[in-house]
C-alpha cells in the first residue's frame, strides 16, 4: 500500500523556523506562530528543565511523539549553554516514543532560522531517523546524551519493562486529543507517573480539560501556565504540590469526578 500521501510535509512558521504538517493526524506538528520557540516555553521554560541542565544531574527526559526531533536538538543546545555559562556537563538519559518516524530527506531539509547552533547540529536528526529500526533503539546523541527512541505506537512500548531510572521531566507532545485520544487516558498518565521520580514534571501545550482529568484520574497534581505563542493556556502537572507553587492549580478532584462521570468526550478538546 502507498502510505506517501500520509507523509509531512515541511511548512514555514512566524519565528523562522521550519515544522511539519501532517496529513495523516490533519495537524501541525508545532505552533505555526514559532517551532523553535514554542518548543523553547513549553518544554524548557516553564518547567524549569533550561534550569535545572544548569546544575550536575544526571537527568533522565521522557518524551511522548518524538516528532522531528526538536526537543532532543534543542537539548543539545541547552546542554552546551550550561557547559559555557556555568562548566557544568550534566548527562542525560532521553527516552522517546514515536510511531510515524520523519523521513531522513525531510529530516535533512529542516531549518531553524536565525539559530546557528541548531542548524549546525541537525545532521544529528537525518542520522538517527536514518539508522532507527522498528522497536527499541540506543543511540549516543551526543557525548552527554545517550538515546533510547522506540520506533512504534505506545501500547506496545509500555510492555517492555525497562529497567530505567525515574524520569525527571517528561515533555508530553503528543497530537492533540481531538486526532490522537489513546495518548491522552488515564492509563497512558498511569504509566507516565508510574516511571516518574516524585519530584517529576509533566509538562505539555494542551489545555483542553479532558486531558487533565485524565491526569487528575492518575494521580497527577495539575496546574495552568501560560500558553506559547497566543495560546492562553498550557498544562504542568507533577506528582509533588510542591513543584507547582509558582503556578496556578486546578481542581483535580473535580475533574476526576466529571471524568467517572462521563462528561469528557476523547473526540473533542474540552
Amino acid at each position: 500500500m502507498d502510505h506517501n500521501h500520509l507523509q509531512p510535509s515541511i511548512v514555514s512558521t512566524k519565528d523562522g523556523s521550519t515544522s511539519l504538517y501532517s496529513p495523516r493526524f490533519n495537524q501541525h506538528y508545532h505552533n505555526p506562530n514559532g517551532a523553535v520557540s514554542e518548543s523553547r516555553h513549553v518544554f524548557f521554560d516553564v518547567p524549569g528543565t533550561a534550569n535545572a541542565l544548569e546544575t550536575t544531574g544526571p537527568f533522565n527526559i521522557f518524551e511522548l511523539g518524538f516528532g522531528t526531533g526538536l526537543n532532543l536538538l534543542l537539548l543539545l543546545e541547552y546542554l552546551n549553554r550550561a557547559e559555557e555559562k556555568t562548566g557544568t556537563k550534566p548527562r542525560v538519559s532521553y527516552t522517546a516514543v514515536e510511531a510515524f518516524p520523519v523521513k531522513p530527506d525531510i529530516a535533512r531539509n529542516l531549518d531553524f532560522g536565525d539559530n546557528s547552533f541548531l542548524n549546525q547540529n541537525k545532521s544529528l536528526l537525518s542520522q538517527i531517523f536514518e539508522t532507527i529500526q522498528p522497536g527499541l533503539n540506543t543511540i549516543t546523541a551526543s557525548a552527554l546524551i545517550e538515546l533510547t527512541l522506540y520506533h512504534g505506537f505506545f501500547d506496545e512500548f509500555i510492555n517492555k519493562n525497562l529497567d530505567s531510572p525515574p524520569v525527571d521531566f517528561i515533555f508530553h507532545d503528543a497530537f492533540s486529543p481531538t486526532v490522537n485520544p489513546e495518548l491522552w487516558t488515564p492509563e497512558v498518565f498511569l504509566f507516565l507517573k508510574k516511571i516518574s521520580h516524585e519530584q517529576a514534571v509533566l509538562s505539555t501545550y494542551c489545555a483542553s480539560s479532558g486531558a487533565r482529568a485524565a491526569m487528575a484520574v492518575a494521580g497527577w497534581k495539575i496546574a495552568r501556565a501560560r500558553g506559547a505563542l497566543g495560546k492562553r493556556e498550557m498544562t504542568i502537572a507533577s506528582p509533588s504540590e510542591k513543584k507547582l507553587d509558582a503556578f496556578k492549580r486546578v481542581n483535580e478532584e473535580r475533574l476526576a469526578e466529571r471524568y467517572h462521570r462521563g462528561d469528557f468526550d476523547p473526540g473533542r478538546d474540552l
